[in-house]
Formats: C-alpha cells, sequence, structure tokens
C-alpha cells in the first residue's frame, strides 16, 4: 500500500466548532445579571402583541397568515422568524397550522410567479444554482425536491424560483413542500414556544429551552440521515427479495491495485471483516506496469544521460553502451523488491481475506468469485469496486497487423527498438518518448493537438518539447494517425498533418493515448450503474454509485487517474462503506498536485494560467526562473521555473507550476500552503537551508513580496532613513 492519505473530515470539525461557541454563548448567557433591559424590552413587545391576539384572535391570525404569505411570495428569507413567532404568539398547534400552511401557500406564489411572470429574472438570480438543482430533478424528480425541503440545502426561496422554472406541476410542488417542511416548521415552532416562555436572563438556560434550541441543530442531520435511508431503499427496491439476512462480510473490495489495497487495509484497520479479490497481480497497475517500472527505466535513462553529458563538468568518461536487456532486467527486479509491499501475505497478516479469481457482482450484497478451486458467493452489506483502467486502443485500421505496444505491455520488450514511434503528447508519451530516446532509439512522437501536454500551460509545454528535441525526440504536433500497414516487411504509419499526408516507418508502435475506466465484465452493465459520458462509473462526492451499496474508487472512476487520488478515494469510500450511509465523508479533491517525470520534470497544484483566464478568475501571475536559485547553479540545472497565481492584491494560492528538476519534490510546499489556508507571506517567513532547491519556493513568495510592496510606504521609508542620517 502507497500514498494513503487523507484529510480531516470537515464536517465533524464544524460540528465540534460549533458546540464549542454554543457552549461559550451559553457560559455567557448565564453570568449576565437577572432582568436585562433588552430581554425586558422584549416581553413588553410580547404581551403587547399577545394582548393584541387575545383581544382580536380571528383578524390577528388572519393578519399574521396573510404577511407571512405575502413574505414568503416575494422571496424575502424571513421564513424562520415568522415561524418562531408563530409558536411564542398562537402555541404550538396553532402555530404549526398557521405556519406550514402559510409557507407552502407562498412558496406555491413564489414558484407560480417565477414561471409565469420572473422567468427571466429568476434565471440571472439564481446562476450555477439552477444547473445543480437541475440535475437533481432530472435524478430524483420529486423526491429531490421533498429531501431540499426537509434539508434546506439551498435556501427555500431559491428552491421556489428554480422550481419555477422546471416543468413540475403546480399541485406537485405544493403537496411536496407542504409535506416536506412540516417537520422543521414543527421544530421551530416549539423553539418558538419556549421563547415565549423567557421571563429572565437565568431562564435562557433551561433544559427544556437548551433542549429545544439543540432539537433545531440536529433536525437537519437526523433529517439527511432518514433521506439517505429513504433514498437508498428506494434505489434497492427492485432488489428486495435478493437482500440476504445475513452478511458473512462487512465490505467486499474488487482490485488489488492502489485503490483496492488501500480500500482494504482501512476497512481491516477498522477491524471489520473485509474481503479482497483479485485476478490479476497484486498491486495492480501502478506496481506492475505503471508508476513503479517507468520510473525505474526513466532513472535508467537520466544516468545515461549523465553519463554522456558528463564531459560538462569536466570528467572524461567513454560513452556509454546500453544493455537494453539487462535494463529490463533491472527494472522487473525492481517491481519484484516493492511487489512484498503489496502481496497477498502482508494484506492477510494485516487481517484482509485476499481471494484469487473473477469477481461478478450479482446483487448489491452478493458478490460471485470465479477462482480455479470453484464459485464462491460472499455475502456483502457492501462493495468497493476499484477495478481500475487500461490502456486507451484507438480504431486506426491495421493497427493489430503491426504489433502494437501499449503502457502495459511495454515492459516485455527485450530489444531496444531502433526506430520507435509514439502516438500519444500526453505525460504517459512524453516520459516514455524521452526514455527510450536516451537509451538509444530513434523516436518519433506523434500528438493530434497543436502541442504536447495540453493540460499545462504553454509556456510549460514549450519547455518540455525543447528538451524533447535536444534528447532526439521527432515531434510530430498537430498530426493525426490515420492507418497502420506492414509494406515489404516494413512498417509504416501515415498520418494527416496542415500540410497533408505523411508516412512514417518504424520498427515499434507505443500507444500512450491515456486510459479507460474497467467497467466492464463484473456485472456493472446487469446492474444498471449510472456512467459518466467517457465511460468511468458515475458517483457522488460519498463515492457512492447510482445502488447505494456500491461505492468506487481510483481509475474506475476519476476524474485524475494518479495512484495518489486513488488512494485519497479509497479510505474515502471504505469509511463510508462501512458506514453504510448512516454518515458520509466527502471526498476532496479540491487540492490535488501532480507530476510529469520527464526531464525537466512538470509539477503543478490548483488551477494553471490558462484554467484561471478560461474561467474568468482574476489572477496574479509571480515567476521565479531557477537560473537566480544557488542550487540549480552549482548542479548546472538552471533550466525552468516557478509559476504562482494568486488573486490581485493577495497571498492566497490558487495555483502552482514548476518546471525543473526535482520539480515534484519542490511542489510540496505549496501544496500543503494550499491545503492548510497558507499565504506566500507564510512562506516567505520560513526559513529555508541554503543552499537547497526549496529555497525556490521562498525565493517565488519573495518575488510576489517585491511586486507588492506600498510606493508610498517606501518613499516614506526613505524620508525617514534620509532624516535618521542627519
Amino acid at each position: 500500500m502507497r500514498n494513503a492519505s487523507h484529510s480531516a473530515p470537515r464536517p465533524v470539525a464544524r460540528l465540534l466548532v460549533a458546540l464549542l461557541l454554543m457552549g461559550a454563548a451559553g457560559v455567557g448567557i448565564a453570568s449576565l445579571p437577572h432582568g436585562a433591559s433588552g430581554l425586558e424590552a422584549l416581553r413588553q413587545k410580547l404581551m403587547a402583541l399577545h394582548a393584541l391576539q387575545v383581544a382580536h384572535p380571528t383578524d390577528f391570525a388572519a393578519g399574521f397568515f396573510t404577511l407571512y404569505v405575502v413574505v414568503t411570495a416575494l422571496s424575502i428569507p424571513a421564513a424562520a422568524l415568522f415561524t418562531l413567532a408563530g409558536g411564542a404568539l398562537f402555541g404550538f398547534w396553532t402555530g404549526v397550522a398557521l405556519a406550514s400552511f402559510a409557507s407552502a401557500l407562498g412558496a406555491t406564489l413564489a414558484f407560480a410567479s417565477a414561471r409565469w411572470i420572473l422567468a427571466p429574472w429568476a434565471r440571472a438570480r439564481l446562476g450555477p444554482r439552477k444547473a445543480a438543482i437541475d440535475a437533481g430533478m432530472q435524478r430524483d424528480g420529486s423526491f429531490y425536491l421533498f429531501g431540499m425541503r426537509l434539508v434546506p440545502v439551498f435556501p427555500f426561496f431559491i428552491v421556489n424560483l428554480a422550481m419555477g422554472l422546471t416543468d413540475m406541476p403546480v399541485r406537485r410542488f405544493y403537496w411536496v413542500s407542504q409535506l416536506g417542511m412540516l417537520p422543521a416548521t414543527a421544530v421551530y415552532v416549539a423553539a418558538g414556544t419556549r421563547v415565549a416562555s423567557i421571563h429572565d436572563m437565568r431562564s435562557i438556560t433551561s433544559p427544556s429551552l437548551l433542549l429545544t434550541f439543540g432539537l433545531l441543530g440536529l433536525l437537519p442531520l437526523l433529517a439527511r440521515v432518514a433521506l439517505r435511508r429513504i433514498a437508498s431503499m428506494r434505489r434497492l427496491a427492485r432488489w428486495a427479495r435478493a437482500r440476504p439476512r445475513r452478511f458473512d462480510r462487512n465490505v467486499v473490495v474488487i482490485g488489488a491495485g492502489a485503490a483496492g489495497l488501500v480500500a482494504s487495509y482501512v476497512a481491516a484497520a477498522a477491524k471489520a471483516r473485509v474481503t479482497l479479490v483479485e485476478s490479476s497481480a497484486m498491486g495492480g497497475d501502478c506496481l506492475n506496469t505503471g508508476c513503479v517500472p517507468s520510473k525505474a527505466l526513466l532513472h535508467v535513462a537520466r544516468s545515461v544521460h549523465a553519463m554522456r553529458h558528463a564531459g560538462e563538468l569536466g570528467v572524461r568518461v567513454t560513452p556509454p553502451t546500453v544493455d537494453f536487456a539487462a535494463v529490463m532486467r533491472r527494472v522487473r527486479a525492481v517491481v519484484t523488491e516493492v511487489a512484498p509491499h503489496d502481496s497477498v501475505e502482508r494484506y492477510r497478516d494485516l487481517g484482509v481475506e485476499v481471494l484469487r479469481g473473477r469477481a461478478r457482482i450479482t446483487s448489491p450484497w452478493t458478490v460471485q468469485v470465479q477462482a480455479e478451486d470453484g464459485t464462491r458467493e460472499l455475502r456483502t452489506r457492501a462493495i468497493v469496486v476499484a477495478a481500475g483502467a487500461r490502456p486507451l486502443v484507438p480504431p486506426i485500421p491495421g493497427l493489430d497487423q503491426v504489433d502494437y505496444l501499449t503502457s502495459d505491455t511495454v515492459w516485455g520488450l527485450t530489444e531496444l527498438p531502433r526506430r520507435l514511434l509514439v502516438l500519444g503528447g500526453g505525460p504517459i508519451g512524453c516520459e516514455l518518448a524521452q526514455a527510450f530516446a536516451r537509451l538509444g532509439s530513434q523516436v518519433t512522437l506523434m500528438e493530434m493537438q497543436p502541442r504536447i501536454l495540453v493540460r499545462e500551460d504553454a509556456d510549460v509545454a514549450a519547455e518540455v518539447e525543447a528538451a524533447l528535441r535536444a534528447d532526439g525526440v521527432a515531434l510530430l504536433t498537430g498530426h493525426k494517425a490515420l492507418a497502420a500497414r506492414i509494406d515489404n516487411g516494413a512498417r509504416r504509419m501515415r498520418a494527416q498533418g496542415d500540410d497533408g499526408d505523411i508516412e512514417i516507418e518504424f520498427d515499434a508502435l507505443l500507444c500512450a493515448l491515456g486510459r479507460v475506466a474497467r467497467t466492464q465484465g463484473y456485472g456493472l452493465e446487469e446492474l444498471g450503474v449510472a456512467l459518466r459520458a467517457n465511460g468511468t462509473v458515475d458517483a457522488d462526492a460519498a463515492l457512492r454509485t447510482s445502488i447505494p451499496t456500491l461505492y468506487v474508487c481510483g481509475d474506475v472512476t476519476g476524474p485524475l487517474q494518479f495512484t495518489h487520488v486513488a488512494a485519497h478515494q479509497a479510505w474515502t469510500a471504505a469509511v463510508n462503506a462501512l458506514l453504510g450511509g448512516w454518515w458520509s465523508l466527502k471526498s476532496d479533491l479540491s487540492v490535488i498536485p501532480w507530476t510529469t517525470f520527464t526531464a525537466p520534470e512538470v509539477a503543478r497544484v490548483g488551477l494553471s494560467e490558462e484554467e484561471a483566464r478560461a474561467k474568468g478568475v482574476a489572477i496574479e501571475v509571480t515567476r521565479y526562473a531557477l537560473s537566480e536559485l544557488d542550487r540549480a547553479i552549482t548542479e548546472g540545472a538552471t533550466g525552468g521555473f516557478v509559476k504562482v497565481l494568486t488573486p490581485p492584491g493577495k497571498d492566497r494560492i490558487l495555483g502552482a507550476t514548476i518546471v525543473g528538476e526535482h520539480a515534484g519534490e519542490l511542489l510540496a510546499e505549496f501544496v500543503l500552503a494550499m491545503r492548510r489556508g497558507l499565504g506566500l507571506n507564510a512562506i516567505l517567513g520560513t526559513v529555508h537551508a541554503y543552499p537547497t532547491w526549496s529555497e525556490a519556493a521562498r525565493a517565488t513568495a519573495g518575488a510576489w513580496k517585491r511586486e507588492h510592496m506600498s510606493p508610498r510606504l517606501l518613499s516614506w521609508a526613505e524620508r525617514f532613513f534620509t532624516w535618521r542620517r542627519g
């Protein structure tokens, strides 16, 4: 297991802070003197209103009802105050009746006005929130409205307006709103009755009043749990007869890659009974065909490059000879050395039941495992799918005839290809193209987009392009592969570019065009699990699929296909699967770093400059050239830069990109700062050892600080020090 990182559960932290503040407020209130003037004035006003209500009960109730309807219909956010007042003035039952019907009637009037009168204004006011509500309505229909009434994710007046822009019938909107708002209305009215019973400052801390207001705080939590259970029951209704009476396991994890290993580890650490099913090699793609072998190969390629350029340092060496078969043996040896970390034996020692076989989900609670010794059926409360992804193979005519390679199969090579054609200018394509070029292959890299590394800024891609060309890689950007063939024993690829068709002759072809989620072959199709347009499994922030007992993590759901993201998601998915929907954590991908391990490396977290401008985010860009860093100068590695995005005039970090040696390591300081809400001033105020690469972060912060010094303040400082000199 690697990279098992997670963040503290923020909802729990916020709840603890709220409880502490409530406790402090209670102590403060209890210490106030008896008969404070503010409370006495409030009591006098309540008594006057109550006297008016007693003298004219019908008219007073009608006036209150009408005013409540008008305020709600006009989308004035004061419903909570009116509901409390209803309890204080009319008592519980009358207050509930008045507030409930008035709020539902006013909401319906707002709904109708948004639909037939104020539609353009409502659309403009709601903005992106309307899209979220539309998506919820499309997914859950009337139950979505019921849920928002019971647990107010959006303020009620926003819900009224947004629903008016949907095709929901008016009658259905009214009765769903009436039922959905009733529990909260009853609790608020009850709280209002307790407010009316306050006679002095000390009565504020009476147990009954504290209990009532405590219920106000607990209501959303209880309602959220109830909604989850109801939604879960609705989605599982078609399999109700298949639900086992007893379960053998708490969770079954499918797939023993980075995500599956972390998920099973978390479940075992919590002393749950967990079964991990894997049909192939333990460790998944990362260990066997991805991170580990590729970085081992890149290390060899960098060593060869360093030997070839040792003369620049005054060291005379014979040009190195690459024994490619030996290189690949070392790569496989590295995989073998790391493998015990992810082995069956280790995970069994941790308390995980590991089954070797092919898993198939036959119901939301059962998994069938086909192994060499027969078939077993596992009954489990929850299932975590961590099936990973496979290399994308494009539908190019003739591709099967030329024995193409992928990032999964390239490790089987025993001879260095004399001419290697790489399709795809993403991270995998760039890394392997550069590695094979440094080992001695004639490499051509073909990319359909105008440039490589399209997810990064253009200036970042330009640095990598220059490095690839310097290593002898021929770059064909803006070219689309059309067809492959074998002509008189020679492998050829026809491609189309801006200047017409060309042909490239090659000895080996590597497809490095990304990866596709593995969603077929283990029962997802039969269960009807929802997929996204890009083929990944659709899941909410809790990593729960359209079937509530099925959770996903890692490459099978995305959106970022990195080992560290898979591990982070796996922790969240495992905890949520064990809690069974009673409580859930959310996967937070707001601050996720990644590194492309070319030379120079490219590392980024947060927004890129081009992303920020495309989204209309106001930014300032601070750049620091590594050619100014003393440590970079001593090592002769002065290429590259650090680029940090901040809001105008502020030091908060919106994104950071580093191009250069050790970029992936240097990025960690910016990741930590973003995660913990620290700005560039905090980095500038941190002492860094000299001379180290990490000083680049402090130097970048210093560059930002120099640009934000007040000219007026500097002018006054100059005058002051001139005066001090006499």
